[in-house]
Parts: C-alpha cells; structure tokens; sequence
C-alpha cells in the first residue's frame, strides 16, 4: 500500500497543481473586485500551450531544450519521496532534508542556465536575479528544516512529520514558530509570489522568473508552467505536513488511511493557497535591492529557530 500511496501523492500533485494556481487567480480576482476566470483555466491554458509549435532560439543548445524537463522531473521527484499523504513511501530512504533541497536548488539551476543559455538581455537579468535570491533561500531552507530536526533526531523528512504527530506541543514553541515564519518567507521567494515577484507581470524591468522563460513557446512552455505549479503545491503540501501533519498516513498506510490523508492534504493546501492569494492582494512588489534584505531576515528567523532548538529541546 506505500506504493499505491506514493503513486497518490505524484498523481495529486500532478492533477492538482493546476486547480491550486487556478484557485489562488480566482481568490485574487474576487477580493479585487473582479470576476477571474474558473479555477480550472490554469489546465485549458496548460491545453492550449500543448496544442502550439515549440520554438527554440538560434543559438541555444540542450540546456534550453532540457530545462523545462529537469525542473518538472525535480518537482515530480520531491512528490513522490516528501510525506506528502503518508509518512512512508518507497523512497522514504530518500527523503532526506539535504537531498529534497538539492532537488530543489537543481530545478533553480537549470532555469537559470536556460535563461542564460538564451543569450537574450532579459534572460540574462532574470537569471542573475534568481541567482541571487536562489543564494539566500536554499540555505534559510535547510536552516529551518534543520531546527525541526534537532529534537526528531532525524533529517529525514518521514521522520520529522512522526514527530511532530508525537509531540504536537513542539509545534507551538519557539523554534517551531521561528521556523514556520522563515519557511514560509522562503517558499514565497522560492515559487515567485508577492512581495518578492509577480507572477502575472510582463514588465521587463521587474521580472525574475517570467525573465528567464520568455523565449519558451508551445509544449515547452506548458511544461515550464506545470512545473511552477507543482513546485509551489510541493512545498505548500511540505510546509502544512511539517507543522501540522494531521490525517496524514502512517508508515504502513491503508487503503482508508491514504484517502484520508489526501483529503487531508487538499484541505490544507487549499487553506494555505487562499491565505496566501488572500495576503498577495494588500502587498506591493518590494524593489530588487529590498529582496535580499528580507531574505536576509527570513535566514536570521531560521538561525534563531536552530539556536532555540538546541537550547530548549530536552535531552534524553
């Protein structure tokens, strides 16, 4: 039953990546006073892109070609070894704290070499820019999961949502709080969200990612957009399992467990796309040399959570 779990968790990711970026456009839309367009408009685009003739650039090479499939392969990977809808997969082995990071920073890499690779201007912006938040955001990651890990005695991330679901009250102590708050600073810097991008601008001056895939086109750039969801639904799903993990499968899960536990995660995630879509329409777009000052910020957070971890979490 991890099998039929672990193929859940790729499935729901994949299928609901889109209804989650569809959902947070409709939220958006609604408190602007605006109709927005369904929460399932984010797939007929998906459809529509999939329909067109991909282009590649004079002078590109396989770095463009591949970084659309790298970074959806990456996002796809960390759903099927994170304790996403139960706590063990079969490549829980796998679901370290470091390896699920440099998944992730592997898929920032070959975004930003695909922008480079371009040879175009804003290519090579976008590129620098995400290099420089990419800089500040993998470490503040580890940082924080890092201080969830200190009283689990594991980095491995299975481990860490066991023993959260042991000991609910270490949710609500210092080191939980400093680290939720950094986590949840970073995910918004790692996905491209408001203060620190905005995903539906087109202005060159002030992009980052949209920066780097401008020369995408047809099916290329349907994968482009699809990965972007699914990231930003991975680590939504990450951050609601890490600090409350409840309905989630155990190790052994059944075949009622794994419902559960993706009904559980649906919920979650849905609350925490509203919340954030609902938060992203009282914000302004802070200006680039301003991003590495809360970024900055975001990393004291999580080195503080490590320090309260090691001073407050009992011995023995």
């Amino acid at each position: 039953m991890s099998c039929a779990a672990g193929a859940v968790q790729i499935g729901g990711v994949m299928v609901g990546a889109p209804l989650v970026l569809g959902a947070m456009r409709r939220v958006r839309a609604r408190m602007e006073g605006r109709e927005g367009a369904g929460i399932t408009q984010p797939w007929r685009d998906l459809r529509k892109q999939l329909s067109k003739q991909s282009i590649t650039p004079e002078g590109t090479t396989v770095v463009f070609a591949a970084a659309p499939a790298v970074l959806a392969g990456t996002s796809l990977l960390i759903a099927a070894i994170a304790p996403l809808v139960a706590t063990g997969s079969p490549l829980d082995g796998a679901a370290d704290l470091f390896a699920v990071v440099g998944l992730l920073f592997l898929g920032t890499v070959a975004s930003t070499l695909a922008g480079l690779d371009t040879g175009t201007a804003f290519g090579g912006m976008g590129a620098s820019r995400e290099t420089v938040i990419a800089a500040l955001v993998e470490p503040t990651i580890l940082l924080s999961v890092f201080a969830l890990s200190i009283p689990a005695g594991s980095s491995n991330l299975g481990a860490l949502v066991a023993n959260t679901l042991d000991h609910p009250d270490r949710v609500a102590s210092l080191a939980g709080v400093l680290a939720a708050a950094a986590l949840v600073i970073v995910i918004i810097a790692e996905t491209g969200r408001l203060p620190v991008d905005n995903p539906s601008t087109h202005l060159e001056l002030t992009m980052v990612h949209e920066a780097m895939v401008l020369e995408y086109a047809g099916p290329r750039l349907a994968l482009v957009e699809w990965a972007g969801a699914m990231r930003l639904t991975v680590l939504l799903a990450l951050l609601s399992n890490l600090f409350l993990p409840w309905g989630i499968a155990g190790a052994a899960p059944t075949a009622l467990g794994v419902g559960v536990g993706l009904a559980a995660l649906v919920v979650k995630v849905a609350v925490l796309a509203v919340l954030l879509a609902g938060a992203e329409v009282f914000l302004a777009k802070l200006r680039l040399f301003r991003v590495p000052e809360l970024l900055a910020g975001s990393f004291l957070l999580a080195l503080l959570a490590v320090t309260a971890a090691n001073f407050f979490t009992p011995r023995g």
